[in-house]
């Protein structure tokens, strides 16, 4: 008996698999679908439409700029073996980026530090947003090179100049939009801290942090563009190894091709370094009233 009952048990299971899967499947077909024609496709479409205008445009003789197909016949051996290294500043296209992103990483998680430090001090304290941000905003107009001669004169090395460029530029928008997030705090969460009688960690980590995490997160997402566009920039004045330094190089040796390529994967790199900051913003943000 307890047989029978089992093979009809089995055989129900079986049916509302057999009925359930259709639909889950047709769901997921759908749900891929939509995302190609929604997400993928209108990207692609322009970018070949782009590529079609650009191969058309420089095909013809006397063009100042190689079309699409030569840059890759060009630079094929770049793109082929980007980890090759002879030496020097001889390196691959892997090597050039990994050094201008390990200095953009030094750099900016220093400004991360230092700047949501002093944001939540000029938010927190009146005196000190009177004292400071006068301060700030008249600092933050400097361009970025500008504070390069400065740093060089200072560290006497082009690494740690490099990485203070880097700093400097990136900590302006992390300070004031950390500030601007711990000032619009809602005043029913400071009284709840002071109903709970949190201390000073425990109202950093539980009501100040979290209530203004969309606002710190938009300035670092604010940080790391800029901190991207400065090193590129630094690399070129500064030499060595590095996509900006490689760029200019690429210039004096009137390689244009190389020129070209370069420039697709800094705003590959930076398209990414972006995304990377906003999907750890929307991790740490889910669940706040602001976001």
């Amino acid at each position: 008996m307890n047989a029978e009952v089992k093979k009809l048990h089995s055989a129900a299971q079986a049916v509302a698999k057999a009925q359930v899967k259709p639909p889950v499947l047709a769901g997921l077909l759908k749900n891929t679908r939509r995302f190609v024609l929604q997400q993928c496709l209108p990207p692609v479409v322009i970018g070949a439409l782009l590529l079609l205008v650009w191969q058309l445009v420089c095909s013809g003789k006397g063009a100042a700029l190689p079309p699409p197909t030569q840059v890759i016949t060009d630079t094929w051996e770049l793109i082929v073996d980007p980890f090759y290294d002879n030496g020097g500043n001889d390196k691959g296209m892997a090597w050039q980026l990994l050094a201008s992103l390990s200095r953009v990483a030094y750099g900016y998680a220093l400004a991360v530090v230092v700047g949501i430090s002093l944001g939540v001090l000029v938010g927190q304290s009146t005196w000190a947003m009177r004292g400071l941000d006068p301060l700030f905003q008249i600092l933050r107009t400097v361009p970025p090179l500008a504070w390069l001669p400065l740093s060089l004169a200072g560290f006497k090395d082009s690494y740690p100049s490099a990485i203070f460029v880097i700093f400097i530029t990136a900590i302006w928008p992390i300070i004031i939009n950390t500030s601007v997030g711990v000032r619009n705090i809602p005043e029913d969460y400071r009284n709840v801290a002071k109903v709970l009688r949190l201390n000073g960690a425990e109202y950093f980590s539980k009501i100040m942090l979290p209530a203004a995490a969309p606002y710190i997160f938009s300035g670092l997402r604010i940080g790391v563009g800029l901190s991207w566009l400065a090193i590129i920039a630094a690399e070129m004045l500064i030499g060595g190894v590095g996509i900006g330094f490689f760029i200019w190089d690429a210039w004096n040796a009137s390689r244009i091709s190389d020129i070209i390529l370069a420039l697709a994967y800094v705003g590959v790199v930076g398209f990414c370094l972006d995304r990377l900051v906003a999907m750890v913003g929307r991790l740490v943000t889910r669940g706040t009233s602001q976001s």
